[in-house]
């Protein structure tokens, strides 16, 4: 027995038709669902008004959008229904929903949560006019595993350390928890889209936008695309403890935009990660931590909003850091990849042509940026937001926060990463740094981890010229380190001495 006529299933960071919280509780409590995705302008006019006009992640979302309004209908012809699909609409979609919602005569809206602030407060207003019109929200988990305060310390209080909570979100796991979603078993309740509503979805022109390089990057797309990866990444994850760390080699899940934008299920990949980690698979068990590093940072911005313009640890909030024309020049190198490192801009380099950066080389930037410019995290946090296409709010956050040591679990103040000794570390050949700067391609590898260290032979053989096409250092590391030894002193405990 269905308990509502119609429903409205929204789809907002979870561009999926398989294992599907929301949309399988839909099709399940109503006779009959209609499907929707708003283009929210209360989101895209921001990015058009910052010049972000070709933005890879509003085409990965377009992109995704076809393959689910393909599979929409793929679904409802299976069971009998013709026409089915996707409406999709370009407005402000806290008036969009209710609007819709009450054009199609439903009793019930199903969505998934949201826990970024902007969200909540959208979901709010649409909770309130909903309701004022006798329709419900539904809203469900999907985006993680453990969301809010499932998972508690002992004192029932929130967790802001990272190990105790990996080991309570170990012992609290259950195959419950990973259990999949059989949205095709009521898929005969999916509705045909009214005649009104019945287009292609819109082109990226129809919104404003233009294509970006999306095309020509090597990122699978939508629901296809994330299982293609995901199928290609357990090939190798048992190296992946190791092989993560080197950003020249084929490491990392490459999953992120896929899980940033639902396009695959934490709860299916989560599922093969722990069964492997029983196993005792090293590299699904360090896999597996990074998605618990996920939930984490998720459960932090849901029981500690305040992070979102503040720092976690409120005494860092104190620390002066560098302003005015010249920590824009540094900041502004930073961003361009003209420090005169080249580990830190050849990372920067990536971030730009490609929107992804590795997650070895987002810590060191993130360092390099706060410990060695000077310039508030902040800075560097809002740089990632438009230009991450994997950009999620809690992720960026929080890495930030741990990079500049105001946040939960994070590096030590006094420990400062060395982008000289990281290369040598992490890029030992100079494969990464020749791959996107192939000005200093000819210099030999012990020598492009720091090329003003290298002999004027060495350069002049590479056509390296320093100060006109590669740029000297903005800053002398060692003298960086002390001063932001000095800066950091307003937070140091009692007692404690930098080691």
């Amino acid at each position: 027995m269905n308990s509502y006529d119609k429903g409205l299933m929204w789809f907002r960071r979870d561009l999926r038709s398989q294992d599907n919280a929301a949309l399988y509780h839909a099709l399940k409590a109503c006779r009959q669902v209609w499907c929707v995705f708003v283009f929210d302008t209360d989101i895209l006019n921001p990015l058009l008004a910052r010049g972000l006009k070709a933005d890879r992640r509003v085409e990965f979302i377009r992109e995704s959008l076809v393959e689910l309004d393909g599979r929409l209908r793929e679904l409802g012809r299976e069971h009998g229904v013709d026409g089915a699909g996707l409406i999709v609409l370009h407005a402000a979609a806290m008036q969009a929903v209710p609007a819709l919602a009450q054009r199609l005569g439903v009793q019930a809206v199903f969505a998934n949560h949201d826990d970024e602030p902007a969200a909540v407060a959208r979901d709010a207003k649409v909770f309130g006019d909903l309701a004022h019109a006798g329709i419900m929200l539904h809203s469900h988990k999907d985006h993680v595993i453990f969301e809010r305060r499932e998972v508690l310390t002992q004192a029932g209080h929130a967790f802001g350390v990272f190990t105790p909570y990996k080991n309570a979100w170990l012992k609290a796991i259950t195959p419950f928890h990973l259990k999949g979603y059989p949205v095709a078993t009521y898929a005969a309740a999916l509705a045909a889209v009214p005649a009104a509503h019945a287009r292609p979805v819109p082109a990226l022109s129809d919104i404003g936008f233009e294509r970006s390089n999306l095309a020509q990057l090597p990122v699978p797309l939508g629901a296809r695309g994330a299982h293609q990866l995901f199928d290609d990444f357990v090939e190798r994850i048992d190296r992946y403890d190791e092989a993560r760390n080197f950003p020249a080699i084929k490491g990392p899940s490459y999953l992120s935009v896929h899980l940033r934008f639902g396009t695959i299920s934490i709860r299916q990949i989560a599922s093969v990660a722990y069964q492997m980690h029983l196993q005792g698979i090293a590299g699904a068990s360090t896999w597996l931590s990074e998605l618990i590093w996920r939930d984490f940072y998720h459960q932090v911005l849901a029981n500690f909003p305040h992070v979102v313009d503040k720092a976690f640890k409120p005494e860092y909030d104190h620390i002066k850091f560098e302003h005015g024309k010249h920590a824009k020049a540094l900041f502004a190198a930073w961003c361009e990849g003209r420090t005169g490192y080249p580990l830190v801009d050849a990372a920067m380099t990536q971030i730009n042509q490609t929107g992804y950066m590795h997650n070895r080389l987002r810590m060191v930037v993130a360092s390099f940026l706060v410990k060695d410019l000077g310039i508030h995290w902040q800075w560097g946090e809002r740089y990632f937001a438009d230009h991450l296409i994997d950009f999620d709010l809690a992720a960026n956050n929080g890495g930030w926060q741990w990079a500049s040591s105001s946040g939960c679990d994070a590096q030590p103040w006094f420990r400062i990463f060395n982008p000289v000794t990281q290369s040598e570390k992490f890029d030992p050949g100079g494969k990464f740094i020749r791959r996107y700067l192939p000005q200093l391609a000819g210099l030999p590898d012990a020598a492009i981890h720091a090329p003003w260290k290298a002999n004027e032979i060495e350069l002049a053989a590479a056509g390296v010229v320093l100060g006109t096409n590669y740029p000297r250092p903005v800053i002398d590391h060692a003298e960086a380190r002390e001063r932001t030894l000095q800066r950091y002193a307003v937070v140091k405990s009692p007692g404690r001495t930098p080691g």
